[in-house]
């Protein structure tokens, strides 16, 4: 039995309302909020970047899991923000953690994907019998340009699961669905990503998603009904209604994992915080699906089944108790502490 040992998430706690960004840009925060499904997201503040989310996700992670940061035998954290174009993310965070020198150690980039591929990798570890415990990280504080539509929605924040056995939630299977699809993409140097607008949803988000569901789903020879929760990659809060729709899940279902109309799109760690807040309430015995979505394109989809050992685990605070911990900050401030005020 493989899965989720532990789960640890950092959520920053300024805010900026969508109010606020179309009072500068002129725009009708009204219309702005029913399309997107979005009322605010999340900013970092002027000392934290992709390393320092992670760092603190991953300390909450292993202070709930109560293991010695030594056993941890790989550290994989997926960003598309990290801070060094030629420099790791991961051994930052490792050495941060503790977690010594005897260990595998990647930075990973797949878009908002990233953070599901470090657990598929730390799973396949895990199972093999290569390491005992892993770290998935995924972690962004995505980029947007200002007056761009990604403005109202490109927050910041992440998740940290500690793979290994004798887990809270077992991984009962995973499948992946990836192609050529250029939606979204950002060029070395480039400060702010470019986009295909609408191109980003029925043959990027839309296709992928569903795919990568209808095959864990064929594989493991399951229906919408046999998940109490389902969560998907959130870019805003309208998509991931529509394709639970599309795929035969209710509301009900993923009410509890959608946290993007109160923090945003943290990118990899979207669809990751998103599974930690169902993790908050989940019962033994439940299934519960993820899938994510990062542009380029693909999803990584899984099935997890929740086990007895949840009874016993420390899950406060919750996410969404992090998320209404939170500090409103003017757009003044929202640039000067996303550095989009440059100086010569």
């Amino acid at each position: 039995m493989v899965g989720v040992v532990s789960y640890g998430t950092y959520i920053p706690k300024y805010r900026i309302r969508v109010e606020e960004i179309a009072r500068i840009w002129g725009e009708n925060a009204e219309v702005v909020k029913n399309g997107l499904g979005v009322e605010q997201k999340s900013v970092p503040g002027f000392d934290e970047d992709t390393a320092t989310i992670a760092v603190e996700a991953g300390r909450e992670a292993l202070k709930r899991a109560k293991i010695d940061p030594k056993k941890i035998g790989a550290v994989f954290v997926g960003s598309e923000s990290h801070p060094y174009a030629v420099k790791p993310t991961g051994t930052i965070v490792a050495e941060a953690l503790g977690v010594g020198n005897d260990y595998f150690c990647a930075d990973l980039e797949f878009a908002c994907k990233a953070g599901t591929t470090a657990m598929q990798i730390c799973y396949a570890m895990v199972k093999a019998g290569i390491i005992e415990f892993g770290i998935a990280i995924g972690v962004d504080t995505s980029q947007s340009r200002p007056g761009d539509p990604l403005e109202y929605t490109a927050g910041a924040g992440g998740a940290c699961f500690i793979i290994g056995k004798d887990c809270i939630a077992e991984i009962e299977g995973t499948f992946s669905f990836a192609s050529d699809t250029p939606d979204f993409w950002r060029r070395e140097g480039q400060p702010y990503p470019s986009h295909g607008g609408r191109f980003t949803g029925q043959p990027a988000y839309f296709r992928h998603i569903v795919m990568a569901t209808k095959g864990l789903l064929d594989k493991l020879g399951l229906k919408p009904s046999d998940f109490a929760y389902a969560v998907f990659h959130q870019p805003n809060g309208k998509f991931p209604m529509r394709v639970a729709k599309m795929l035969g899940f209710t509301k009900e279902q993923i009410k509890q994992g959608l946290v993007v109309p109160y923090i945003g799109n943290t990118y990899s760690g979207s669809s990751m915080i998103g599974l930690a807040s169902v993790l908050d309430v989940a019962k033994p015995g439940e299934r519960i699906l993820l899938t994510s979505f990062g542009s380029g394109a693909g999803s990584d989809s899984f099935s997890f089944v929740v086990t007895d050992k949840i009874e016993d685990f420390e899950r406060n605070p919750t996410v969404f108790e992090k998320i209404k911990s939170c500090e409103y900050i003017d757009y003044g401030m929202y640039v000067k502490l996303r550095r989009k005020i440059r100086f010569g």
